[in-house]
């Protein structure tokens, strides 16, 4: 849910839902709601409202509506109920807890409602009431002292002598932190040996997948490898909710344990190869159903994670249902991205309000002993109070090693974060070499603006497609440069966008055939198809095939840099992608992206939905868009409901909220 002036009020991540006329309701949630109340049998105006309104909070993404947000205000015309006006709070909770379809955490109802007056469809209560349980379990640290690491299998000598190789003081990939500051790449590999949970956030070039491959090297060594009859070699899962996701943390792992892991031995125990969640869990062709679960877990010792950000509640929760319990679970993301495309904002909940980094005085004090706490100045943040029950496993990463802090992308991603529209706004019309602002044409002139623009970043590309062998520096080519939209529909929807840029490309010769499979067409797989492992969000190009005397194929990047070819036929459903939603493009980078916003306000022009857009680019972002728009868009954020973070944050004992 989105709020315009990011306030909330029950707590700072609650948004405040008001309905007007022109806010309706879809016909699917006045069904709902119809059918709630008959399996209630009884007449009840509150709760087919109650429930109307759980099924349009759950298409938005939502875990569960919040009554607060919602109570007292006006009902929608088209509710057709008795009701003008939504009850008032103490009201409605008595009218609808006195239905047999409505009851209380632990009960087994349709409907959950909470002491807080979250109101939850009941399979997304469970997957919050579980997914909490095993958080805190797994967050928790049994002990600190050198004895009990040592009883827990930690050589500590071994431990130090890791850290000291694998980050350097000296200033280069692992940072430059300097003398006398806190190098939290080196904290978070620590924490990922310590613990069985860590949760590692941070922008964009911060080092987060880097960071974790050199912690998978210290836990390998942990395991002794080199002494088996002391351990054995863990089994190591890597994982991430897309295939591009996927294949850029596999490049990334594959890279550091080359360069920082002289012993073959311990290379070999690294895996080589990274998948989908889905794939991960042995999903069924056609089916929501996994292979593993609670009663089958994965063969597995520890889990990473990558772009957790993208994963929404049932899927993490699906995942935590099969890990053993003992195993590690790694944690990487952005919590300043944009949340899944379903529901929940988990990494963001999981994290917390900011700060990060701030731990129980005996964690504080065992990183500072093993990371060199002497070089630690000022000293790690001791919170005395209890912000987080897993507060000892999130670590967020704050030195960006991708772009210098003078740089117009570095500042502006800033200052989106901090919700400074005008500041940013001022950034992108510095005229610098990285950042540019251009205000958005009339829709009838978009192909005009748009003309230079494509023929400068495509050309090469599409002059490149008829040289035979070159197909890997195609795809090189093609990813130097993306356009990224807000909407799907719409004059300045990803739709209509690249229907210019083909009519552009045709115009300007360097289409040369008409037709769908036309040499250079790239496209974007939208539909999961386990049976030629082609999935949501994978990106091909459709090129001449040497193989099949130049009839068109399709050509996708493999993750061990090789490439597959289909003919394209086989291809599950998919659409062009010269242009892409910036929803899509979480997981991506590009050299150079353009970013095309709309000319009036929508809901889904956030802060979150900007930063993740300009975030995607390595050299240069380009914002089109109006300047009242940007800035508004900038100061409101899109917040989800759910009661994770309260969990997560209340003193309790696990399971004692559920």
């Amino acid at each position: 849910m989105t709020m315009a002036d990011g306030k909330a009020k029950s707590a700072p991540y609650t948004s405040r839902l008001t309905f007007h006329t022109g806010e309706s309701l879809e016909p699917i949630d006045l069904h709902f709601g119809r059918f709630i109340e008959r399996l209630g049998g009884e007449a009840s105006p509150s709760l087919f409202l109650a429930a109307a309104f759980v099924s349009r909070s759950a298409r938005e993404g939502n875990i569960c509506l919040d009554l607060n947000d919602v109570a007292g205000g006006m009902a929608p015309p088209e509710a057709c109920v008795s009701l003008r006006q939504c009850p008032d709070l103490a009201t409605w909770r008595t009218d609808i807890l006195k239905s047999p379809v409505v009851g209380k955490p632990g009960e087994e109802r349709p409907l959950i409602l909470d002491e807080a007056s979250r109101l939850y469809l009941c399979r997304y209560w469970e997957y919050e009431a579980e997914l909490s349980r095993f958080l805190i379990q797994k967050g928790r640290l049994q002990g600190s002292r050198p004895e009990w690491l040592r009883q827990k299998g930690i050589d500590l000598e071994r431990l130090r002598d890791g850290l000291r190789r694998l980050f350097p003081p000296s200033a280069g990939e692992t940072g430059r932190e300097g003398e006398g500051r806190m190098d939290w790449q080196k904290a978070a590999a620590l924490t990922t040996v310590l613990q069985n949970l860590t949760v590692i956030s941070g922008g964009p070039g911060t080092g987060k997948t880097v960071t974790a491959a050199k912690a998978i090297i210290l836990i390998v060594e942990q395991s002794r490898l080199l002494e088996p009859s002391q351990g054995k070699r863990p089994r190591i899962a890597l994982t991430a909710p897309t295939g591009k996701a996927a294949a850029r943390l596999q490049e990334v792992i594959s890279r550091i344990k080359e360069r920082w892991c002289s012993d073959p031995e311990i290379r070999e125990a690294i895996p080589d190869r990274a998948m989908t969640i889905h794939r991960l869990l042995g999903g069924l062709p056609h089916s929501s159903r996994f292979r593993y679960h609670r009663g089958n877990p994965l063969p597995v010792d520890v889990v990473v994670v990558d772009e957790a950000s993208m994963v929404d509640l049932p899927l993490l929760a699906k995942l935590m249902r099969a890990l053993p319990e003992q195993a590690r679970l790694i944690l990487l993301g952005d919590r300043n991205q944009l949340a899944s495309v379903e529901a929940g904002a988990v990494l963001s909940d999981i994290c917390g309000d900011p700060p990060l980094n701030r731990f129980s005085p005996d964690f504080a004090d065992l990183v500072a002993s093993l990371t060199g706490g002497d070089a630690v100045t000022p000293p790690l943040t001791r919170s005395t109070a209890s912000p987080s029950q897993i507060r000892d496993c999130l670590i967020e990463l704050q030195t960006n090693y991708r772009f210098p802090e003078e740089s117009g992308i570095h500042r502006l991603s800033l200052a989106v974060n901090r919700g400074a529209g005008e500041s940013a706004l001022s950034i992108l019309k510095e005229k610098g070499d990285d950042c540019r602002w251009m205000r958005i044409p009339p829709a009838g002139e978009l192909s005009h603006d748009l003309k230079d623009t494509i023929i400068k970043y495509f050309k090469e590309y599409m002059d490149h497609i008829d040289h035979a062998g070159e197909y890997g520096l195609l795809f090189d080519l093609f990813d130097r440069f993306r356009i990224l939209c807000a909407l799907r529909r719409g004059p300045y929807g990803v739709a209509e966008i690249n229907r210019l840029c083909e009519q552009i490309l045709f115009e300007s010769g360097l289409i040369r055939t008409a037709g769908p499979w036309y040499p250079g067409r790239p496209v974007m797989i939208t539909k999961n198809d386990y049976g030629i492992g082609l999935f949501n969000g994978d990106v091909g190009l459709i090129l001449p095939d040497p193989e099949r005397n130049g009839e068109p194929g399709a050509f996708f990047r493999d993750p061990g840099g090789g490439l597959r070819r289909f003919a394209p036929v086989r291809l599950p459903a998919h659409e062009t992608v010269y242009a892409l939603t910036i929803h899509k493009s979480q997981g991506s980078e590009f050299d150079n992206i353009l970013v095309i916003l709309p000319d009036r306000d929508a809901p889904v022009l956030t802060r979150e939905l900007i930063y993740t857009a300009i975030t995607r680019a390595r050299k240069s972002v380009t914002v089109w868009g109006e300047e009242a728009l940007f800035i508004r868009a900038v100061s409101r954020r899109s917040i989800r409901s759910s009661g994770l973070r309260d969990a997560l944050q209340c003193e309790c004992q696990p399971g004692d909220r559920f």
